[in-house]
């Protein structure tokens, strides 16, 4: 069912909305956490460092990949809150041209790069197979992992958030079964918990297809509307590839710190792995009703109704530092509890790590809630660039801790590297978003 966010109370459109992507978000983590709980237990500490150590260059192609996605449905928004429905079909159409070509050159570059990337990284020795051998899956089911990405944020900037999410409850069921039967039934070690998390979102791709076809006669694709148009392809990825570059670019830091992480050995690594699978679970609130305000503002946008921007960003401000406190709360209270998913008992030292890792991110994740809000509302207003140059002042605090602080400080600086990051982006996503504001009504005036 489609939603329209340009009438009716803005903040209340923007939490009801924001539910089932917090909802799907989890689900989400969900398939990383199963993969990590039954590598983690059924493999031992090594395998769980194996698939630790992928993280960040998992990020930085998966996460150009799926930013660009995301960045391409913008504009369906745009057009649906004009109710334009014939360019709405024909961004939609143009989109999968887009997909299609994504998938073909990134896949064969990873195939090539992977292991090369890797041994830059300093991956460790004992695990650097593993590693390999767990993305070189990934890696290889690119293209139904970029299909439903496209899929559900169509669906989302048409206002409908919760169907995506019904999809991906039955993936992530479908996720745990195939990682017991992978890894304890067939022994195919950490590769098969990449198999099932591939399987899982082409599943839930199909399922997203099917019911995009069935319920939505907006999005029937009529012939003309499949014809090459190089106006709505160059619009979707003036907002795309800078979308994508901003996720990449801050994975670029984030492999600089995962090389400082390696430097200190497997159970750094494990440490900050298991450390990191709870943040990404604490912080999901924050993280989607960032991304509820692409759809928000892109809706609004296109209705021309710029208070109900300002009024909307103001009130989800509030909410989400509400968030961040209450998750770092959650962290003191509970997080050593929770890192005991994916680590055994008998590790001591790793488990004290991992909850200090926690506590110290922790501390400053009102500086993230604030990222990730403002970034995604420039995005929704249609302005990359800024967001993308964000990501570029998150690079330049990692890496300044990665280059600077981790030889002297060791793990304790490693545990500062995120909080420097999102306090520099923050320094100019603040600002911009003003300016942003400042300069709507002329380029609409056009």
């Amino acid at each position: 069912m489609v939603k329209d966010l340009t009438n009716g109370n803005p903040l209340k459109l923007i939490l009801m909305f924001s539910l089932p992507l917090i909802l799907g978000n989890l689900f989400q983590q969900f398939y990383n956490m199963a993969d990590t709980i039954i590598v983690g237990k059924c493999l031992g500490v090594s395998a769980l460092a194996s698939v630790g150590a992928t993280g960040s260059l998992n990020f930085l192609i998966m996460g150009f990949a799926t930013g660009t996605c995301s960045g391409l449905t913008i504009p369906v928004a745009q057009y649906f809150g004009a109710k334009d429905e014939d360019n709405v079909r024909r961004c939609v159409a143009n989109s999968f041209y887009v997909v299609l070509a994504l998938s073909v050159v990134l896949t064969a570059l990873t195939m090539l790069l992977t292991r090369q990337i890797l041994e830059l990284m300093q991956t460790p020795a004992d695990i650097i197979d593993g590693s390999y051998d767990y993305l070189i899956v990934i890696f290889g089911g690119m293209s139904v992992t970029l299909l439903y990405n496209l899929f559900s944020g169509i669906l989302r900037a048409l206002g409908d958030s919760k169907t995506p999410l019904y999809f991906l409850v039955i993936a992530s069921l479908l996720n745990v079964a195939l990682d017991l039967m992978f890894i304890r039934v067939f022994h195919t070690g950490v590769e098969g918990a990449a198999y099932a998390t591939v399987i899982s979102q082409g599943v839930a791709a199909l399922l997203c297809l099917a019911y995009m076809i069935w319920k939505f006669p907006l999005l029937r694709i009529k012939g003309k509307d499949w014809e090459f148009s190089w106006g709505h392809i160059k619009k979707m990825l003036g907002i795309g590839i800078p979308m994508g570059l901003q996720f990449s670019i801050t994975a670029v830091g984030s492999i600089i710190l995962q090389s400082a992480v390696n430097s200190l050995g497997s159970s750094a690594v494990a440490a900050v792995s298991a450390g990191s699978k709870v943040q990404m679970l604490l912080t999901q609130p924050t993280e989607t009703l960032g991304a509820a305000m692409a759809t928000y503002c892109g809706q609004n946008l296109g209705a021309m109704k710029l208070d109900r921007i300002r009024v909307g960003v103001r009130q989800a401000t509030w909410v989400s530092v509400g968030f961040s406190i209450a998750a770092f709360l959650l962290n003191v209270v509970a997080g050593k509890q929770i890192s005991l998913l994916f680590l055994d008992a008998g590790e001591v030292q790793i488990i004290e790590d991992a909850s200090r890792f926690l506590f110290m991110n922790g501390m400053f994740y009102p500086l993230l809630s604030l990222v990730t809000l403002y970034r995604n509302t420039i995005q929704g207003l249609g302005y990359a660039v800024p967001a993308m140059t964000a990501g570029i002042f998150e690079l330049v605090g990692r890496a300044a801790v990665s280059f600077c602080l981790v030889g002297t400080f060791g793990y304790t600086a490693v545990c500062l590297a995120n909080p420097v990051a999102w306090a520099a982006a923050d320094l100019l996503l603040l600002p911009m978003y003003f300016v942003t504001l400042k300069r709507l009504p002329e380029r609409l005036a056009r």
